[in-house]
This record gives structure tokens, sequence and C-alpha cells, in this order.
């Protein structure tokens, strides 16, 4: 069997460290923009020098060798003959049995006038980028960032290394709206801003300052208003790498290649994982499509028994937090109670004794358990006089035998 997968990120590297355990015989090719094998998760650490460039892997450095793995490196992916099941790519082609897209995604770019023209516009998806930003930081005094998301609020905290004026401009109410609400990202803003940092929510930005030689120097809104920059950052969202599909492709795309619960496309013997699926794709979930999909390219049955996304967590200034499910109710039929107490903060969204979302700040202790009645709907009988202490003991009993055992 000739297994073809495109792509060394999460779900790429898991399903070739899948494929070599269930088929010891096949050729595996893995064919990538990328050189270097590592954690996106990890770039704001390479800027702040917490981490080398070269100690952000997920894998050891011998992982394609140990895997006989045929890795072709720094390869851009420029379409593929479904028909005659090849993959071309910017200096050659080859042919597959089967084949995984799991090409990842790159930062979208919003329409804003000169954001793409102009020089020292840098986004934060790739190792390239760091060293970019990096060189740039050392250099200047100023940064503007555009977005607020994780990537966002990831790149200003590895900023901080390099003592510059830091702003952050982003159209939302508040920054990490996705993940938190507005009490629980007000913390985090008291706590930036005791760092110096200006932020400009609800922004309308209207273009990217230039000067002559076209370098930016500032971020202009709607209202006239200027901030004066020497470097800017987008993080403003993804958006799948599947441009080498093309627009007449067989396979399925929207907003992200279409896949089902065995992470097949809508042709045959082509599969795809993480973020090139377009959905909010976390780490976790990217490695299990990878291993879904291996498993399914072998001829063995396996399904994505576990798609629960809306997890998030984080620890900015010293303080973690985890959201679940939603983070505000989409309604008036459900309960919210919340508690507060200096960094401590909990919440949850609660209906007829099933927990929908929770957001827990400052301390985090048993989200175990919290994650596991969400993701499942488990009702928790009288849920809204217990539901600020329930733990592990809630769902702790003995068996006829003697053995310890969870009823949820």
């Amino acid at each position: 069997m000739n297994y073809v997968i495109l792509g060394a990120s999460a779900s790429g590297i898991n399903a070739a460290k899948t494929l070599r355990e269930l088929d010891q015989e096949a050729k595996i090719t893995v064919i990538s923009k990328d050189t270097q094998v590592y954690s996106r998760c990890m770039l704001h650490l390479v800027i702040s020098d917490k981490r080398e460039a070269g100690k952000i892997g997920f894998v050891d450095d011998d992982f394609m060798e140990a895997n006989r793995v045929d890795w072709l490196s720094g390869k851009t992916v420029t379409g593929i003959d479904t028909d005659n099941k090849i993959v071309e790519y910017n200096d050659g082609k080859i042919s597959y049995d089967k084949l995984l897209i799991a090409t990842g995604a790159s930062s979208a770019i919003p329409p804003i006038k000169n954001l793409r023209e102009g020089k020292y516009v840098y986004s934060l998806r790739n190792i390239e980028d760091v060293h970019a930003i990096k060189e740039r930081a050392a250099q200047v005094d100023k940064c503007v960032i555009i977005g607020a998301g994780l990537v966002g609020i990831d790149a200003l905290e590895g900023l901080f290394k390099y003592n510059l004026d830091m702003s952050v401009a982003f159209m939302e109410k508040y920054l990490l709206d996705r993940q938190l609400d507005e009490h629980s990202a007000k913390l985090y803003t008291s706590k930036f801003e005791e760092k110096g940092v200006k932020f400009y929510p609800s922004a309308s930005i209207q273009e990217i300052i230039l000067d002559e030689n076209g370098n930016a120097t500032g971020v202009g809104f709607a209202d006239g208003s200027v901030i004066d920059t020497e470097m800017v950052i987008v993080a403003t969202g993804v958006k799948a790498n599947a441009d080498f599909l093309g627009e007449n492709s067989d396979i399925a795309y929207d907003r992200g290649i279409i896949i089902n619960d065995r992470c097949e496309t809508s042709v045959k013997d082509v599969y795809a994982a993480g973020d090139v699926v377009g959905k909010n794709a976390i780490w976790p979930l990217a490695v299990k499509q990878g291993i879904v999909a291996a498993t399914n390219m072998t001829g063995e049955a396996k399904d994505i028994n576990d798609s629960f996304v809306l997890k998030n967590t984080m620890n900015f200034e010293g303080i973690p937090t985890v959201s679940l499910g939603m983070n505000n109710p989409v309604d008036d039929s459900y309960t919210v109670v919340t508690r507060k107490r200096g960094d401590y903060y909990k919440k949850f969204i609660y209906k007829d004794d099933v927990i929908y979302g929770a957001i827990m700040q400052g301390d985090i202790s048993y989200v175990g358990v919290i994650t596991y009645l969400i993701k499942n709907g488990i009702s928790v009988p009288n849920l809204k006089d217990r539901i600020f202490d329930l733990g592990y003991a809630d769902f702790f009993a003995t068996k006829e035998n003697g053995e310890y055992a969870y009823i949820v």
C-alpha cells in the first residue's frame, strides 16, 4: 500500500505514526511546506525566548527515520488528480493508493487597506513568522496587534520581553470573546493594562498608514484617529490551506474540506483531518482526526467518537482559565450562576439539571468532572444546590465486588 500524507503537523504526524503501527510493510510519504516538525501552539514562547526554535517539536528528531517515512519537506502542493490518484507539488508529482490531506490553515488577512502591501506587517502562524517578528521587535519601540483572540494575546505575551509600546485593536467588545465572557476577559485586560498595554475594543480599522517606502507607520480608524506604530501583527483568524483543490475539484468543500465521522472526504480513498476541515480543530481533536483517518486508510473501521471542541485552556499573567461549552447563554431558557472573589471566578450555564457551559478562572479544580458532564450532557440531580461543589466524590461508588467506579 502506498500512503501519501499532505502536512506535517498534529494530524499528519499522528496519522503517519498510526499508519506505521498498523501497516509495517506500507510505503508512507509525507509532503509538507514545513522543514521542521513543531507545535504552533508554542510559537509565542519562541518570541519570548522561553523556548528555542528547535525545541518546540512534539516528536523525536528521528521520527521520520524511525517510522520509515519518506519526508518531502519544503514542498508546496499545487494540485490533486483524484481520477489518476496523483499529487502534484512545486517540483514533482507522486502517486498514491490512499491520501490524507492535513495541510492545516493559514492566517486570514482581513480586507483592510494596505494590510497586504505594507512592510513590517506580520502574521503568527509559522516558525518563519516568529523569526521575522523577533528581528523587527528588537529594532523598534512600538507595535500594534490587530485581533484579540488566542493568537493575538499569545503574541502580546511573547512580545513583553521587548518592552515595546503595545496596542491591541479588535472588532469585538472584549478580548477572547469566543472563549470568555465579559467579566473573565476584564480580569486579563486589567492585568495587561497594568503592564502598559492599550486596548481598542469595537474598533473599526480603516487602513494601515504607510510611509513613502511602504513601511507601516500607523493604524487608522474610521473616525480618523491613528495609532502610531513601527510593526503590525495580524491575528484575525485562519483559513483552510486548500487552494490547491481548484474550483472544479470533486472533493467537497465549504470553508474547509467536508468529512464524515471516519474522516473520509467525498472522494474515495481521500481523507482529511485537522484545520483544513475548517472546524474549530483544537490540538487534541486534530490528533484524534489524524489517528482516525489513518486507521480507516488501512481498512479498519474507526469513527470520531469525541468531537467536543468547545474547550479552551489558557494561562495569561499567571491566572489559569478554562472555558467549556457555551460561554454565554443563547437564550433566556438557561440559568446563569456565578461566584466572584478577587482573581477567582466561576460561572455555570445550565438548564434542567444539565450543565451547558462553564468558565473557571483562578481555580480550575475538578475541571475534568465538569468537562465530562458538559461533553456528555449528563443530568445531575438537584444540580442547582450542588453546582459549585461538584467534584469526583459526587460520582464515586463501590461495586458489589469491592471495586471502585464512577457512576456517571
